[in-house]
């Protein structure tokens, strides 16, 4: 943990006095994940969920706009040229029985997939990166992914930073409705989740 000397008459004393640290990434994997996330803020600007036909693999729409999956998809793409538009579509190609039937759709989509909360979160799962949501706010990790539901019901997701909002919780990387932001979101919304995805060596 860093620290402050504090000097009193000219005279050093000790204990000496705690700052408050960033969040542990615990690895470089999680670093660069943030890092690519936080670049997004400041870029996306707007929130618009309009449905969109994508180039595949590595379809987008415009930066300077998105949802909050495509602060996730983006994040993986700028730090490890990871797919995820294209390694869920995959997956529901394989297993399309085992995604939420929530939308009325008999075969996969590739321009969407992705882009919706409930699959990303079954893609994870999928992949045993699905954890045990903390009982503290303060004790998620930079690098998590945590989802929520808004309202109980909206679904939402986001990255977990390696800095601290001034409730001592980690601040989240996320797009609510005003572009990518850095903001307090832990602890606040419903049915939180964690996962923690490494993507594969080369991914």
């Amino acid at each position: 943990m860093l620290t402050r000397r504090v000097f009193l008459s000219g005279a050093f004393w000790t204990p000496l006095i705690p700052v408050p640290p960033l969040v542990a990434a615990e690895s470089t994997w999680a670093k660069r994940l943030v890092r690519a996330a936080r670049r997004q803020v400041g870029v996306t600007l707007f929130y618009d969920p309009a449905y969109v036909r994508l180039d595949f693999p590595l379809g987008d729409v415009p930066r300077e706009r998105g949802v909050c999956t495509d602060v996730v998809v983006r994040a993986f793409r700028d730090a490890f040229a990871f797919d995820l538009q294209s390694e869920v579509n995959a997956d529901m190609r394989a297993a399309f029985e085992r995604y939420p039937a929530n939308w009325g759709l008999t075969r996969p989509d590739r321009n969407i997939d992705h882009r919706r909360v409930p699959n990303l979160e079954r893609y994870f799962e999928r992949k045993g990166a699905a954890l045990d949501t903390p009982q503290s706010s303060g004790d998620w990790q930079a690098g998590d992914i945590c989802s929520m539901r808004l309202g109980g019901n909206l679904p939402h997701i986001g990255i977990v930073s390696d800095r601290m909002g001034a409730d001592g919780a980690p601040l989240v990387i996320h797009n609510i409705g005003a572009g990518t932001r850095e903001d307090s979101l832990l602890g606040v919304h419903q049915k939180e989740r964690r996962f923690r995805f490494e993507p594969p060596q080369g991914g």
